[in-house]
């Protein structure tokens, strides 16, 4: 494993009309690339993902997996407005001296691939085997592919979307206004919004998973009128987060991920999907509540050649990050058609 960072000497124009006259992406590599360059696998992280792909995704990527390190190079870059490396709110603000703060322009699903493609173009990379994200990161791939053309050959998106739809905005607003009121936000300190960070992380988590799966797993095994399981649950994985993320980076992901909508300026999202070229396999989750398995269906329905696949589990959402061999055989599966 190798984790570097690219500095770009270029500026990067954004949707919102606004620039980042420089920025830095963080990224990680494992294995090499073969003589002809046909190896390469590149990841796109989620919402609170790093560049360290065999660290949240093992069961895909690792020395044993489908990915491995002796046959591929591997490619996982920290998204702009994370909190691992890459430019984000915390930067310094280069017009000012000091960091961005609350003035870190809003950035889009679009604009995260654009950074990525011109990471892809520093490193010198024609060609790109899979592109492979699930959730936010399956909506930047899906992006990325857009504009790739002919250089990619296979995109895996994954509980993932075509354009984010107003029940998951609803969800991201709901957790914004978690952390704006929180009474530290608005001042200029890395841990403004920690603690309404870990309110935001608990009305994720529910979006996350299934009823079932947390009646199943927090279901209480004695009578009691306070000190319930699953809020118990919820506050640990609020408190787990805010420890190593921070809201800010909560905030701008959130918004970009808002933003997603591949049919932008594109004639809409039928349209822009057919101009994908490489073959497209989407993934969608049966229990999956937040990206609806019927949407990530819809993406090989409309793309050229497509594929679609789907995981069974009582986990929800967070089943792209679980289901490991069934998510295995739906690729390898794809790989043979």
């Amino acid at each position: 494993m190798i984790t570097r960072n690219f500095q770009s000497s270029s500026p990067l124009h954004l949707e919102s009309g606004k620039v980042l006259e420089n920025f830095t992406v963080a990224y990680t590599t494992y294995g090499e690339l073969n003589s002809d360059h046909s190896n390469v696998i590149w990841a796109v992280h989620a919402l609170t993902g790093d560049g360290q792909v065999a660290d949240w995704w093992s069961g895909l990527v690792g020395e044993n997996a489908l990915y491995n390190f002796s046959s591929h190079f591997i490619i996982c870059a920290n998204l702009l407005g994370s909190s691992y490396g890459s430019t984000n709110a915390l930067s310094e603000n280069p017009a000012t001296g000091t960091p961005f703060y609350y003035e870190f322009p809003t950035l889009s699903t679009r604009d995260l691939a654009q950074s990525l493609e011109m990471l892809r173009q520093h490193l010198k990379i024609e060609q790109i085997h899979t592109l492979i994200g699930g959730s936010l990161g399956g909506q930047v791939a899906l992006e990325w592919a857009y504009t790739l053309g002919e250089k990619l050959e296979h995109a895996i998106i994954i509980a993932s979307t075509a354009k984010t739809s107003p029940w998951v905005i609803g969800f991201n607003e709901a957790q914004r206004m978690a952390i704006a009121a929180d009474s530290s936000w608005g001042q200029e300190h890395r841990d403004a919004g920690k603690k309404g960070l870990e309110a935001a992380r608990a009305i994720a988590m529910l979006s996350y998973r299934n009823p079932s799966d947390i009646n199943t797993k927090q279901q209480e095994k004695e009578e009691k009128i306070d000190g319930f399981l699953a809020a118990s649950y919820l506050r640990y994985q609020g408190s787990k987060l805010a420890k190593r993320f921070q809201a800010f980076s909560y905030w701008t992901l959130t918004k970009a991920m808002d933003s997603h909508d591949i049919g932008r300026g594109r004639g809409g999202v039928e349209l822009a999907l057919k101009s994908i070229q490489a073959r497209v396999l989407s993934v969608g989750v049966n229990s999956d509540l937040l990206f609806l398995a019927d949407e990530t269906r819809f993406l090989s329905q409309a793309v050229p050649s497509g594929s679609y696949g789907e995981i069974v589990s009582t986990a929800g959402h967070d089943a792209f990050l679980i289901e490991f061999p069934q998510l295995t055989s739906l690729i390898e599966e794809f790989y043979r058609s």
